[in-house]
């Protein structure tokens, strides 16, 4: 996709209408500059719509990523679903569990998504030094250590970013969104009690939102980042666990691990793009 922020404009203006509550939209996780994607549908979009989906993942493998549509499968691809109607409830909520270390530091050189200097230094020497012998296997080895960002004029509105890919002769790192130049930036980790904690904090906050809960049936769409299933390994399932015991058996749950989460409103936040978080989105219909 050549222009990500022109395809958001696009989706949102086919899909607006007066009864369309929600959106969810499935792209590509490598081609496609997701914040910019989910930008361009916050600017097209009823401000009371609610965004929710995510970006394609192959795991650890940063290889190729495909899109359904119909019965094409292919890379590059952006599908959306506008759900529409007066009786639709849609609720979402994120989570992340990741905690800060190290010193804050400035984004000194980036452009779009690309990441090239933190502090007038190249950033892949900063994450070569902290992931020590696990730099070899980069770009995959990056899920366990994402950058948390943000604009120092706006502390309060802080987003995290996963790393797509490495280009060594440069120097340079591909985020999953845009990495503004002059904004803070803080490296971060993860541990699987925090993760486990936070999946079951969003389960319980999508279900207090949803009204007279048990008065009718619904679909759960979760959306987590490769990034927590590495780091869970095994006991990844966990995580799908608490979810379900929170949110009861009259909503079906699905979903996939993703390369970024998709989740706002119209216009609020500064993006919608979401890394290393679970994303859940409940659905359902008042009789």
């Amino acid at each position: 996709m050549s222009d990500s922020y022109r395809a958001g404009q696009a989706i949102g203006l086919e899909l607006g209408g007066e009864q369309l509550v929600g959106v969810l939209v499935l792209s590509d996780g490598l081609a496609v500059n997701g914040s910019a994607l989910v930008n361009g549908l916050k600017n097209t979009l009823p401000e009371h719509v609610k965004i929710s989906g995510g970006l394609a993942g192959d795991g650890a493998q940063f290889a190729d990523t495909l899109v359904t549509v119909g019965d094409l499968a292919e890379s590059g691809l952006i599908a959306a679903v506008g759900l529409y109607g007066p009786s639709l409830r849609m609720t979402h909520e994120a989570a992340g569990g990741w905690d800060e270390f190290g010193p804050v530091r400035i984004i000194t050189r980036s452009d779009d998504s690309i990441l090239y200097e933190l502090d007038g230094k190249p950033a892949l020497d900063l994450y070569e030094t902290y992931l020590g012998n696990e730099a070899a296997a980069l770009p995959a080895s990056a899920l366990l250590y994402p950058l948390k960002i943000w604009d120092p004029a706006s502390p309060d509105d802080e987003v995290v970013r996963t790393v797509l890919s490495v280009d060594h002769a440069r120097r340079s790192m591909k985020f999953a969104g845009d990495i503004p130049q002059g904004w803070k930036a803080r490296l971060m980790r993860g541990s699987f009690e925090r993760l486990i904690d936070s999946a079951a904090e969003a389960a319980d906050c999508a279900k207090s939102q949803m009204e007279n809960q048990s008065s009718y049936d619904g679909l759960c769409l979760i959306v987590s980042c490769v990034g927590r299933r590495l780091l869970m390994g095994q006991q990844t399932e966990e995580e799908i666990d608490v979810v379900y015991s929170s949110i009861g058996g009259s909503f079906p749950i699905v979903g996939f691990y993703s390369y970024g989460e998709i989740l706002a409103n119209s216009k609020t936040g500064p993006s919608g793009l979401h890394n290393q978080t679970i994303t859940l989105t409940m659905i359902s219909e008042v009789a």
